[in-house]
């Protein structure tokens, strides 16, 4: 897990952060080992920005990976930041509930399991249920 939080650490200076000055990285590890990494990027109208899970996950569908093992999750202000909901919904998306993220702060890492992260996810189920 530390290569993969190293990898995440290394995403901080990449972050575009003007507004908020929260620097948040992310390192994916799809099944096959492959580490894709991502970093925040803010405009100006908050709701369009991107966040640094979302950043690693996108650059890894767009090479075809479906299939992933864990993720790192690091901020500037080492304050053991989590996925937001939005993100743990798009994660939840390709991941099973016993995916593992690893979130630093200045005691230490903590590891999470999606399923208890967002413990009822929007699933295809639920669509395929409104279309009967």
């Amino acid at each position: 897990m530390e290569q993969l939080l190293d990898a995440a650490r290394a995403q901080l200076g990449a972050a575009h952060a003007p507004y908020s000055g929260y620097a948040v990285g992310a390192a994916l590890e799809t099944d096959t080992g492959a580490v894709y990494t991502g970093c925040n990027v803010e405009v100006a109208n908050y709701s369009n920005s991107l966040h640094a899970e979302e950043v690693a996950l996108g650059a890894a569908v767009a090479d075809d990976h479906r299939s992933f093992d864990r993720l790192a999750v690091v901020s500037a202000a080492g304050d053991g930041v989590t996925p937001c909901g939005a993100c743990r919904q798009t994660l939840a998306e390709f991941c099973p509930p016993t995916f593992e993220i690893a979130c630093e702060s200045e005691a230490g890492v903590e590891t999470y399991r999606l399923g208890d992260l967002l413990p009822e996810p929007i699933s295809h189920e639920h669509l395929e249920a409104s279309d009967e």
